[in-house]
């Protein structure tokens, strides 16, 4: 039975990249530990890690959901300057996304329910376990 996951990204410079996804994930790293090596979870049982080291070539995308991806588009800009990717759409996909990418190469991305009630319905079920 599985009943946990862990996506670890690596980012060349450990510092640089800690203070990156603290303004990625926007908070502190819930578990540092030892040097080189930080964890966030993001939802029960969901931990994104960033340890010291080349990024694999060819990963990713890691996709986030959030509620507003325009803000959130907005939001890395300014303060991570991340490049200003597209939001795309798709008439039988029940969400909107988009990619960019962090400093080392590792690929995000960032998705959106375009039915308010089904994302309401899904924070509710994440949050209830």
């Amino acid at each position: 039975m599985i009943f946990e996951i862990t996506i670890q990204v690596r980012v060349a410079n450990y510092p640089e990249g800690l203070e990156w996804y603290r303004m990625l994930m926007n908070r502190e790293p819930d578990f540092i530990p030892h040097e080189g090596f930080a964890e966030w979870e993001l939802i029960p049982g969901c931990w994104l890690q960033i340890a010291e080291g080349e990024p694999a070539p060819g990963s990713g995308p890691i996709r986030l959901g959030v509620q507003h991806i325009e803000r959130e588009r907005d939001r890395l800009a300014q303060h991570l300057k991340t490049e200003s990717f597209t939001i795309h759409t798709r008439d039988e996909v029940p969400v909107k996304w988009g990619t960019f990418t962090d400093p080392w190469g590792n690929r995000i991305g960032l998705f959106e329910y375009l039915n308010k009630d089904e994302e309401r319905e899904r924070i509710r079920t994440i949050i209830s376990k």
